[in-house]
């Protein structure tokens, strides 16, 4: 099972920009899949997270500019990110939490993606 993240860049403040995560591999099913950020000297925070059933959470920060979608029948997550500002810049991870096969047995663990740089700089 692997994330693979795609859709980092740098963007003017103001701009959007789209990250997408894909998961794949010998997969059971996903519940709770989300996006987290970690800038430069700061720890790495959650940005926003979606339930199976979509439910939406968000940190305050991005509350009205961000917004998580998921598709279950692709096993993907996307973060479409509005009015960027120059304190959204960090490094962006997916991650889910995923049940799995593995020989005949059913395993459950969060899996995290590879970090996706977004700057906003003008």
């Amino acid at each position: 099972v692997q994330l693979q993240a795609f859709g980092g860049g740098l963007v003017q403040p103001g701009e959007s920009l789209t990250l997408s995560c894909a998961a794949s591999g010998s997969i059971f099913g996903i519940d709770d899949m989300g996006w987290y950020r970690q800038a430069p000297g700061r720890q790495r925070e959650s940005v926003a997270s979606i339930t199976k059933n979509g439910s939406r959470n968000y940190t305050d920060s991005v509350k009205g500019r961000f917004t998580i979608s998921r598709d279950n029948a692709k096993n993907t997550v996307s973060l479409r990110m509005n009015n960027l500002t120059p304190e959204d810049t960090a490094v962006y991870y997916c991650n889910a939490d995923i049940r799995f096969l593995r020989g005949a047995t059913i395993r459950r663990s969060a899996y995290w993606g590879p970090g996706t740089q977004v700057t906003v700089s003008s």
